[in-house]
C-alpha cells in the first residue's frame, strides 16, 4: 500500500476541529485532554477541560490541589481513578521533572494513569517524537484500510496494527499525523453506523471499502459478562440536611461521597432501619418512603438500586459520615454519576 500520510495530512489541516488542546499543545494541556476523553466525547469533555484549567493552570497547582476540590471540578465525568492517577503523577512531575512533563517516551509511561496511548499523544503531540498513538479511532481506521478481521481487542493485534500505524508515520510530524488518523475516525470512518466513505482521503486506498465489508469492521472479542449487584441505599434528611457516607480510599469510587448504603445486598425497608440504629443514629417516627430503582452500569459491575428516604431528627453524624445541606451538595460534596437519580431529591 502506498503511504497515506500526504494525503491524510492534506486532509487533516483543511478539516480538522478547533480544540484548546490544538490551539495550545503544551504537554499538560494535551495531558489533561486525553485522560478526559477516555470514556468521554469531546464536546462532552470540552466544558470540563476549561473549567479545570482556570482552576488548575499547571501541574504544581494540580498536584497541591485538595481532594474534595479535585473531584468536586472532575464531578459529572466519572471514571474518577483518572483525576486520582493525574495527580499521583503530577505530584511525581514536580518531585522529579520539576513540575514540567518529561519529553521523553518511557518516563512518560512510567506515570500513573498513562498508558501507551496517552504517551504516545503527549510525546508526539507536544514534543515531536516520532512514536504511534493508538487509540479505538485509529484502529477501526486501519482495520478497515487493510480489511483485516482480527479481533483488535486482542493484545497481539494491537501491536501489529500499531506497526502498520508506524510504517505510515512522518518523522517529520508525527504529532500532526497520530492526531489526523483519530480525527479521520472521529469524523468520518465512524464507530457507529456507515462510514462517510465519499468524505475520506483515504477512500481510494481502502480494501474495506472495496470488498463492501466496512460496516462488519473492526471486529472485537466478546466483553465479558458483567457482574449484577443489588443495593440498598438509606438516604436520611435531618434539619442539618443528608446525611453522606465516605466510600473507603481504594475500590470502586474510592473516596466520594455516597448516601449510607449496602452493596450485594437487597434489604427490606426494616432491615434498613435496623441497621441505621445499629450504626447509633436516631430513625425518628416518620414512616420510611420506598426510592425509585435505579441502575448504573460499571465497567465490570451493574448496580441495581432500591431504598428508603426516611426523615430523621437533628443529631450528630457517625464516624465517617457528614450531614450537607444541600448548598454544601452543590458547591462542596461530589457525588458519583451512579446516584444521579437519587441526587436530583437532595438539591
Amino acid at each position: 500500500m502506498e503511504n497515506i500520510s500526504p494525503a491524510l495530512l492534506d486532509w487533516f489541516y483543511k478539516n480538522h476541529r478547533i480544540l484548546p488542546f490544538r490551539t495550545d499543545p503544551s504537554p499538560y494541556h494535551v495531558w489533561l485532554s486525553e485522560i478526559m476523553l477516555q470514556q468521554t466525547r469531546v464536546s462532552a469533555a470540552l466544558p470540563y477541560y476549561e473549567r479545570f484549567l482556570a482552576a488548575l493552570p499547571d501541574i504544581p497547582a494540580l498536584a497541591a490541589c485538595e481532594e474534595e476540590k479535585l473531584h468536586k471540578l472532575w464531578e459529572g465525568l466519572g471514571y474518577y481513578s483518572r483525576v486520582r492517577n493525574l495527580q499521583k503523577a503530577a505530584r511525581i512531575v514536580c518531585e522529579q521533572y520539576g513540575g514540567q512533563l518529561p519529553a521523553d517516551y518511557d518516563a512518560l509511561r512510567a506515570l500513573p494513569g498513562i498508558g501507551d496511548y496517552t504517551a504516545g499523544a503527549v510525546a508526539s503531540i507536544s514534543f515531536g517524537i516520532p512514536v504511534p498513538a493508538v487509540d479505538g479511532n485509529v484502529l477501526r481506521v486501519f482495520s478497515r484500510l487493510y480489511n483485516d478481521p482480527a479481533a483488535v481487542t486482542e493484545p497481539a493485534v494491537k501491536k501489529a496494527f500499531t506497526a502498520r500505524v508506524m510504517e505510515h508515520q512522518p518523522p517529520d510530524a508525527p504529532g500532526d499525523y497520530n492526531q489526523a488518523l483519530m480525527e479521520l475516525g472521529a469524523l468520518v470512518c465512524v464507530p457507529n453506523g456507515a462510514p462517510l466513505c465519499e468524505k475520506c482521503p483515504l477512500a481510494h486506498l481502502c480494501a474495506a471499502r472495496a470488498a463492501g465489508t466496512a460496516l462488519e469492521l473492526p471486529r472485537k472479542a466478546a466483553p465479558k459478562p458483567r457482574r449484577l449487584q443489588p443495593v440498598t441505599l438509606a438516604l436520611l434528611e435531618s434539619p442539618a440536611g443528608f446525611l453522606l457516607q465516605q466510600r473507603p480510599q481504594k475500590g470502586l469510587l474510592a473516596g466520594l461521597w455516597q448516601p449510607v448504603l449496602w452493596e450485594g445486598e437487597a434489604l427490606a425497608a426494616g432491615e434498613v432501619l435496623a441497621r441505621l440504629q445499629a450504626m447509633g443514629l436516631d430513625t425518628g417516627t416518620a414512616a420510611p418512603e420506598a426510592l425509585p430503582a435505579a441502575k448504573h452500569i460499571f465497567s465490570h459491575i451493574e448496580w441495581h438500586m432500591n431504598g428508603i428516604l426516611l426523615h430523621v431528627p437533628a443529631q450528630d453524624a457517625p464516624a465517617g459520615c457528614v450531614w450537607a445541606s444541600r448548598e454544601a451538595l452543590q458547591a462542596e460534596y461530589t457525588l458519583p454519576g451512579a446516584f444521579k437519580s437519587y441526587k436530583k431529591l437532595m438539591v
